[in-house]
């Protein structure tokens, strides 16, 4: 039943993909304000959603992590990060970065070995330091398919028609740490592990971002259309591979938003 919801709404999306996007025009030629907010007033409330859960829950959690020493914030992101080694990997070949797939499986033998499952990010000290995410909304953008119509997650946050089909790939065997977790839910791992990484990945998010997204909002006329112009610009130069740091974001991640 899980599998037939999971096709059923992958088939949603691709129609909605393809409808949006008939002129046939190459997404990475495309500037953010021209990706279509089909589900506008949808999404507007849906952010909303997300603003109230953050005022009650994400951003008093991430404060309250901010006071952690930064040796334990700096091994919690460098875990997390080596986590999502797993589906960096598999996206820099299908992209054909064999070179990056060799150095990222090396970064993740090492730090999850000699660097206690990524605690400490010894394959940095290695030489080993070129590390970007990949995943497979990143992969369906490489090879041309474009963003489709622009959408809020309830909790998640931002994404596009394309990124949530790429999101869907790692509930159907495109995610090892999926795999090994939530799906199989082993004596080893189980699923909270799965979800309890997730949410640590909100919480280091948010508490990386407190300050400079404060100065975004309290800067922006339409609060909504800010976070919506950031999440495009960065994943259209995530997708060309290009170096460029927009106006609003450092080149790190979108979601480390420059506070100066």
């Amino acid at each position: 039943m899980k599998k037939i919801l999971i096709i059923s709404l992958l088939s949603l999306m691709l129609a909605t993909n393809a409808n949006a996007d008939t002129d046939g025009e190459n997404s990475l030629s495309k500037k953010p304000e021209d990706v279509k907010d089909c589900f506008e007033k949808i999404n507007r409330a849906t952010f909303k959603f997300n603003m109230a859960l953050d005022d009650v829950i994400f951003e008093p959690v991430s404060k309250a992590y901010r006071t952690l020493p930064s040796p334990i914030r700096m091994g919690t992101s460098n875990v997390l990060d080596n986590i999502s080694n797993l589906v960096t990997i598999p996206n820099n070949i299908l992209q054909g970065q064999f070179k990056k797939a060799g150095e990222n499986t090396a970064r993740l033998v090492v730090n999850s070995t000699i660097g206690l499952l990524g605690l400490f990010d010894v394959a940095e000290h290695m030489g080993l330091t070129e590390y970007e995410k990949e995943d497979y909304g990143q992969s369906l953008g490489a090879i041309g398919i474009a963003e489709g119509c622009y959408l809020v997650i309830p909790v998640l946050g931002p994404s596009t028609a394309r990124d949530t089909i790429g999101s869907f790939a790692n509930m159907l065997g495109g995610d090892p740490w999926y795999n090994i977790t939530a799906k199989k839910d082993t004596h080893h791992f189980s699923e909270v592990d799965y979800w309890g990484s997730r949410g640590f990945q909100g919480v280091n998010f948010r508490a990386k971002n407190i300050d400079s997204l404060e100065n975004l909002e309290k800067n922006s006329m339409d609060f909504y259309a800010s976070i919506r112009s950031l999440y495009l610009q960065d994943r259209q130069r995530k997708i060309s591979n290009s170096n460029k740091t927009t106006e609003t974001q450092n080149d790190s991640d979108w979601e480390e938003v420059e506070t100066q």
